[in-house]
């Protein structure tokens, strides 16, 4: 595995190249920001006169339609949802985008599925930060940066894995490393991480940890503290310095308990689970089934959203926050800008 850093990078690549953001949400609002703050020449395509044309107006950025982002540029990147890439792509940005110009992604969904067939004249690229938009900026911001994978479907210029490290680089991955990698493996492995373990994982072992509690009667607010709030502060001490430095800090209680029980909760059933999970990423299942659910209007996620909206450990995690004012003070995600 090849990994580079800003010195491996010629950040005049992407600076000499006119770049269109396509979206504005959590990914395309940082990558727009990021590049821009870099000193590269950046145009935010996006819906006239919509939530987010404005929202990137206000941050001082250049607005255009994705038509008119995409003919001016000589790099587009894909940052719209995946379910709604192959569409935008066929009917605004493959028509106007130019000959030789770089079609780039954030995550290889699209290209590896089959979604998306990119004219034979593009360099196809990735860069893919690993972590969502609003930690890609605010750690930008800081002088820090995020990992960062990249990877070439077409490489017609010649150059094009040279234009993804620059861009990289630019988006502040080079200071914290840029992987190589491909869009197979970036597709299969980011997907079965946020099924398994980041998102799907994470948060039922948080439900179900408060939801034992509250049953046995303990109070709502202790049991938010326990299983959610703690988190945080559990995997600060793990980002920093891996399992080890979590068990430096931690009680030789709290560490012989995690042996003592923790084998017990996340066993030999979840790994079943687990390999069922990538099983059904790697034969593509899951890739039909989430894109079944887009074509009939997400019934199921719109559902969820509903159900968790509704989760006790929400309602009194909302409670509990609102009288924590340096929270609100340090927040990442501010919907009203990003």
């Amino acid at each position: 595995m090849k990994v580079y850093y800003d010195s491996d990078a010629d950040l005049s690549i992407i600076q000499s190249k006119k770049v269109a953001i396509i979206g504005y949400g959590s990914q395309g609002h940082a990558h727009a920001l990021n590049l821009h703050d870099s000193g590269v020449d950046v145009t935010v395509g996006v819906r006239k006169d919509g939530a987010s044309w404005k929202k990137a107006e206000a941050a001082g950025l250049k607005v255009a339609t994705v038509e008119e982002a995409t003919a001016g540029a000589d790099l587009v990147m894909m940052l719209i949802p995946d379910e709604t890439i192959a569409k935008v792509y066929r009917e605004q940005v493959a028509p106007n985008l130019k000959q030789g110009a770089t079609l780039a992604f954030a995550h290889g969904f699209n290209i590896h599925f089959g979604q998306v067939e990119p004219r034979a004249d593009l360099d196809v690229i990735m860069i893919a930060p690993k972590a969502p938009g609003h930690t890609v900026r605010s750690t930008f911001t800081h002088g820090s940066g995020i990992p960062q994978l990249v990877a070439v479907h077409q490489d017609v210029s010649g150059t094009a894995h040279q234009t993804a490290i620059s861009y990289a680089s630019a988006n502040g991955g080079g200071r914290a490393g840029i992987i190589e990698t491909t869009f197979r493996a970036e597709t299969e492995t980011d997907l079965f991480g946020e099924q398994a373990v980041l998102c799907g994982g994470l948060v039922e072992m948080i439900k179900m940890g408060y939801e034992t509690l509250t049953e046995a009667g303990y109070a709502p607010e202790m049991a938010y503290f326990e299983v959610c709030h703690e988190m945080k502060l559990i995997i600060d001490l793990i980002y920093e310095g891996g399992i080890e430095t979590m068990d430096y800090s931690i009680s030789n209680n709290a560490e012989f308990g995690q042996y003592y029980t923790g084998p017990k909760v996340v066993n030999e059933e979840s790994r079943k689970a687990m390999r069922e999970c990538l099983k059904n990423i790697q034969n593509g299942k899951y890739a039909n089934d989430f894109l079944t659910e887009c074509a009939n209007g997400y019934p199921q996620l719109r559902s969820q959203r509903r159900l968790t909206a509704e989760h006790g450990i929400e309602v009194t995690g909302a409670k509990l926050r609102a009288m924590m004012p340096f929270m609100r003070d340090r927040r990442i995600v501010d919907k009203s800008k990003n």
